[in-house]
């Protein structure tokens, strides 16, 4: 993948907090789907929301579905930069895998975007848990890019606005920030 680096502009496909921070230039930004993958809170977080004695909790691209997400376009120029920086960010334990997929654009267009999902086999892989013990770990993270209530209320907050639905982000900023919005998707 790093070969072509350079040769023609990159997309980057966020789900999470790419969304609302992704913290490298874009030319534009489209809201996309990705076939194949659903937006989850499956890994244990050790470094942004969490430490390893007391984790948080991030989202994931887990196996099934379809996500609805944000399609960045980098320019070529900045491709190489932009994988760098995200390869930090995202790779700082390695729970997620590095991917090239096709994503539809709501324009209508077709494109490969940069993508990374959760390791199954990874020890940071939560997988489906109760949603009691959810809200616990979400209420306690905390790590160095802030307190993962703050994470969780962002992320929901930002697909409102995309006018993307997600039942259980929805639930859970209710519970930890009543009248924050109805847990119901919009009209």
């Amino acid at each position: 993948m790093t070969a072509d680096l350079g040769a023609s502009d990159l997309w980057v496909f966020g789900y999470g907090s790419l969304i609302w921070r992704p913290g490298f230039p874009f030319e534009e930004s489209v809201v996309a789907r990705l076939h194949g993958y659903h937006r989850s809170l499956c890994i244990f977080s050790h470094v942004h929301r969490g430490t390893p004695e007391r984790p948080g909790l991030v989202l994931g691209l887990d196996r099934g579905g379809i996500c609805r997400g944000l399609a960045f376009r980098v320019a070529a120029g900045e491709a190489a930069e932009t994988v760098t920086y995200l390869r930090a960010r995202e790779q700082a334990t390695s729970v997620y895998l590095e991917r090239h997929m096709p994503v539809r654009l709501d324009d209508g267009r077709n494109v490969k975007a940069l993508v990374y999902v959760a390791d199954r086999k990874h020890l940071q892989y939560a997988g489906r848990l109760p949603p009691d013990k959810v809200l616990e770990l979400v209420r306690n993270g905390r790590g160095g890019s802030g307190e993962n209530p703050d994470y969780v209320l962002q992320t929901h907050e930002h697909l409102r606005k995309m006018g993307v639905f997600d039942p259980v982000l929805a639930e859970l900023a209710q519970k930890l920030a009543p009248g924050l919005g109805e847990p119901r998707p919009p009209l």
